[in-house]
């Protein structure tokens, strides 16, 4: 029988070949879809799927992890544009009932550190400190991203090994300072909405706004020792309303 990372994984492959078997494992009766621009139900996945094979698309799934029902996956796709992904997943059994997403498209170039959005580790350790992490990660975020507490980083960031892949940052403790200082105006986090774990590796789901516009931020750490030392992140524009093909909500 297949883990339910392997069943994530051969779902998210389905997307390369369109075959409507791939979504399978999706309860059609329970499921929620939180993508705003995707129809809920396991047909909706279908037609997605056979829409996107035509185009050939390519799916690498990069890191993998699961935190009880939820399987979180970090992902590289080639659709119409080249987009980095984070994809989450709730399970009741063997099926998944519910999902949410968030994707940004890919630079060409690398960062100022010269690291992509994807590259780093992929190894869970520590599995033994899953919750203690995730209990770090959440006062990182609420304290410092959604209060501005940003003289307080040095309590949750390592301050010799701190690697960064966002696209516009470099690594070290000073420049995320100098990062999170200089945008508190443009960049404000308002909810956190759940932090997903599995060891060294945590998942934040934020919601808040960049410059006024509506967006989630999915942000992904990797925790050594209490601290963190590496994080990858996502932005996504969260659509108006009346563009909206369900009712559910992007978080």
């Amino acid at each position: 029988m297949l883990t339910r990372k392997q069943l994530v994984t051969k779902l998210l492959k389905g997307i390369e070949t369109g075959d409507p078997e791939s979504v399978a494992v999706v309860n059609e009766s329970q499921y929620i879809q939180h993508n705003p621009l995707t129809r809920t139900g396991n047909e909706g996945l279908a037609e997605l799927f056979a829409r996107l094979a035509k185009t050939n698309p390519r799916v690498e799934i990069v890191r993998v992890f699961q935190d009880g029902d939820f399987v979180f996956a970090h992902t590289d796709y080639d659709f119409n544009e080249v987009e980095v992904g984070f994809e989450v997943f709730r399970f009741e059994g063997d099926q998944i009932v519910e999902h949410w997403d968030n994707l940004q498209s890919k630079p060409e170039r690398l960062n100022p550190s010269g690291r992509s959005m994807l590259d780093g580790p992929t190894e869970v350790g520590d599995l033994h400190r899953t919750e203690s992490n995730k209990a770090l990660v959440r006062r990182f975020v609420e304290d410092v991203l959604l209060k501005g507490k940003c003289d307080q980083i040095d309590r949750f960031v390592s301050a010799e090994s701190y690697l960064e892949h966002n696209p516009t940052m470099s690594d070290g403790l000073e420049p995320l300072k100098q990062a999170l200082s200089e945008g508190t105006e443009r960049r404000r986090y308002e909810t956190v909405h759940r932090v997903l774990g599995e060891g060294n590796f945590v998942l934040g789901v934020s919601e808040g706004f960049l410059d006024e516009v509506h967006v989630s931020f999915y942000d992904m750490f990797r925790i050594d020792d209490g601290k963190i030392v590496e994080h990858w992140d996502t932005l996504d524009e969260v659509p108006p309303r009346e563009q909206w093909v369900n009712d559910n909500g992007k978080f």
